[in-house]
């Protein structure tokens, strides 16, 4: 399969799959678009994640705390926070607050990433963890701005989102989850676009040289401090407008909504679909959103034998399941979902080229 052949397979699989999306909502309930709603939050959050650790090999454990800075950038400016003393009145529309929350969490990224470029392996993972740990005892330290443990709600703002309130679009009425589904994909699809060009193109070249081989980057004029900084504030901007969704998703954001967890979890969905490849992401992204409810015999999880079900809804039981699922997939599919899309299309390839002529 040459090179052209396999960027037509990709357009056209990219399509199916855009087209697959957009007619979905017809065939789920209303309270399942929501939820899938969330695969769609968490996908963007692991296309940037996976730019900084995929194709720049920078080990980040604190992608949680960057979308905690998205969500209360979109929160604040949503409902302001005139009502614990801070300086900022609110009322802008929630979709116009997430290029903001992007700018802001981008520009915390590129702050971070100039320290963070004498640090390398489990020095910088531990540094970034750091960030995760400090981010809710942070938020809880600023209430004048982030209301503390109280959180910032949204509920009381119908007419700046469509999350919490029927909303009419291009002539038809769509409920609160239904638009929900649709503002998260489309968001989701277009930064996945340009994931794919950013990392198709010199920058995503420069990203691998300096994963595969640092002191090669060098030496073929790859500037160390130029590329692994924006692959932070890359990151950290798909991770803000993660959180910003998050936000407008959940209509509500507190020190708990983005836990120390939450960043462990991201790294977790980046493995699962794929290091260094961008068409498994979808696959970690449900991974993280629903395995939780399937351990707990919900959903997917009821298929189980009722035995399996009653030890799941014991206490620990689905942190055990979770556990031993990661370890099982780890097992069968070691590069992760996009590796086996790669090992297939190597397969196809190799099949191709030995054909008899």
């Amino acid at each position: 399969m040459s090179p052209r052949t396999q960027r037509i397979v990709g357009f056209v699989a990219f399509a199916a799959f855009v087209a697959f999306v957009a007619v979905l909502p017809s065939f789920i309930s209303d309270f399942k678009a929501r939820e899938y709603s969330y695969v769609a939050i968490y996908l963007i959050a692991l296309l940037g994640l996976n730019v900084l650790t995929g194709y720049t090999g920078q080990i980040s454990l604190g992608h949680g705390a960057f979308m905690a800075i998205g969500g209360y950038t979109t929160a604040i400016l949503m409902a302001g926070n005139e009502q614990f003393g801070g300086p900022i009145s609110g009322g802008m529309k929630d979709l116009w607050t997430l290029p903001i929350a992007g700018l802001v969490a981008g520009l915390f990224g590129l702050a971070f990433g100039f320290p963070a470029l004498r640090l390398a392996g489990l020095y910088l993972a531990l540094a970034t963890f750091a960030i995760a740990v400090a981010m809710p005892s942070t938020v809880k330290r600023f209430a004048e701005f982030s209301g503390g443990g109280q959180g910032i709600q949204l509920f009381g703002s119908p007419e700046l989102t469509g999350s919490i309130a029927n909303v009419n679009v291009l002539g038809r009425s769509l409920t609160p989850n239904d638009w929900m589904y649709y503002l998260a994909w489309s968001i989701a699809l277009g930064l996945f676009a340009g994931a794919w060009l950013i990392l198709r193109g010199r920058t995503g070249r420069a990203f691998r040289a300096v994963r595969d081989s640092e002191t090669a980057a060098v030496s073929s004029g790859v500037s160390l401090a130029r590329y692994k900084t924006l692959a932070f504030g890359i990151s950290a901007a798909y991770a803000g407008v993660a959180g910003g969704l998050f936000a407008i998703a959940s209509a509500f954001v507190n020190p708990d909504t983005f836990p120390v967890a939450l960043s462990i979890f991201l790294l977790v969905g980046i493995v699962v679909g794929g290091l260094g490849g961008l068409s498994g992401l979808v696959f970690g992204a449900i991974f993280i959103a629903f395995l939780p409810l399937w351990a707990q015999g919900q959903d997917l999880g009821s298929l189980l034998p009722d035995r399996i079900i009653e030890e799941t809804q014991k206490p620990g039981g689905p942190a055990i399941v979770y556990g031993v699922v990661l370890i099982l997939l780890m097992f069968v599919l070691p590069n992760g979902v996009g590796g086996l899309f790669r090992r297939i299309g190597q397969l196809i390839t190799n099949r191709g080229y030995s054909r008899p002529k």
